[in-house]
Parts: structure tokens; C-alpha cells; sequence
């Protein structure tokens, strides 16, 4: 489902072109996919789906997590999100998305000290909506392993994290890189 991307030197680069997705999304029920599309994958817990077109949303920043996981991460944003991010305000309105795009990292042959991304082990979605999602801050949250939904169990760790960590940045770990 991913296409995988390759990171040149120590400098982890992503190309995201703005696609028109969602861009004056009110809810999560204005954006453009069908959530109750008979065969589509839903997260237990929130029941969302993998947004069509995220791989053409913007790049909102980069990270590269050390501990146990040992990835590079690229976060994008829908229209909404992205703009809003961009600009500052806080907390995102209803309709932004977040996806948490995931590689193992791998040294690269070509260039030592060097990275690219490896293996992909899950992609991550937030989706914000005040009104369905109100106990969880306003945001649902969708984690999909190879392709498939993360258990019930892993999407009730989601909002606990978010919550004793980032509670005063809208529930985001993520930060706009300049």
C-alpha cells in the first residue's frame, strides 16, 4: 500500500505535493472517503479508516525516534490541518487529519552514517472531531498494520499518551518544522 521513499545523506527529505483533499472539511464526516464503504478496514475503537490520497498530503515536519522503535517518521496534514499548523492556531479545527508515516531505519550501503527507511511497520491517523470525539479531546485515532487495524487494545493506549504528554498542544506531539 506504501511506496517506500529513500533518505539521501543525514538529511531525511520527503516530497509531498497539496492535492485538494478535504480543504473545507468540517467533520469527519465531510471528508472524502466513506467510513461505512462495505470491505473498507475501520480502527476498533473510533471506526476510521485509512484516508484515501493521504500520500499526496503536505510534509508537516520529520522525526527520527531513538528508543525501541528506531524509526524516521514523516507527519503530514490534510489541507485543514496542514494550514492550520502552519499558521499556529490551535487546537485544529474539526476536519484535520494527521497521518504518521513510519520506517525501520536502515543504514544506507552508499553513505556511511547515513539512513533510508526500511520496512514500514504501521501508518497512524488523528482525526479531529469535537463533537463524535469528544471524550478523547476531540480526536480518533486509527493505527493499521500492514494494511490492517491495530487491535482494540492498542487504540485504547492512544488518547491515554496523548493526553499525559501533549494535553496543552491540542493532544499533538507533532510541531510544525520551519
Amino acid at each position: 500500500m506504501c511506496s517506500r521513499s529513500l533518505v539521501s545523506a543525514s538529511v531525511v527529505v520527503f516530497l509531498a505535493a497539496a492535492f485538494p483533499c478535504a480543504a473545507s472539511a468540517a467533520s469527519v464526516a465531510d471528508l472524502p472517503f466513506d467510513t461505512a464503504a462495505v470491505g473498507v478496514p475501520l480502527s476498533p475503537v473510533y471506526g476510521l479508516p485509512v484516508p484515501d490520497g493521504y500520500r499526496g498530503w503536505q510534509l508537516i515536519a520529520v522525526s527520527h525516534r531513538t528508543d525501541n522503535k528506531d524509526e524516521l517518521r514523516a507527519v503530514l496534514g490534510n489541507p485543514v490541518a496542514f494550514k492550520a499548523l502552519r499558521d499556529g492556531s490551535l487546537p485544529l479545527p474539526d476536519g484535520a487529519v494527521i497521518a504518521k508515516l513510519a520506517w525501520k531505519r536502515e543504514p544506507m550501503p552508499e553513505f556511511e552514517g547515513a539512513f533510508r527507511p526500511g520496512a514500514a511497520p504501521r501508518i497512524e491517523f488523528m482525526y479531529k472531531d469535537s463533537t463524535r470525539f469528544a471524550a478523547t479531546g476531540g480526536w480518533g485515532f486509527a493505527r493499521f498494520v500492514d494494511g490492517k487495524p491495530a487491535d482494540e487494545a492498542t487504540h485504547k493506549t492512544c488518547f491515554p499518551c496523548h493526553e499525559a504528554k501533549v494535553k496543552g498542544h491540542d493532544f499533538l506531539f507533532t510541531r510544525f518544522a520551519p
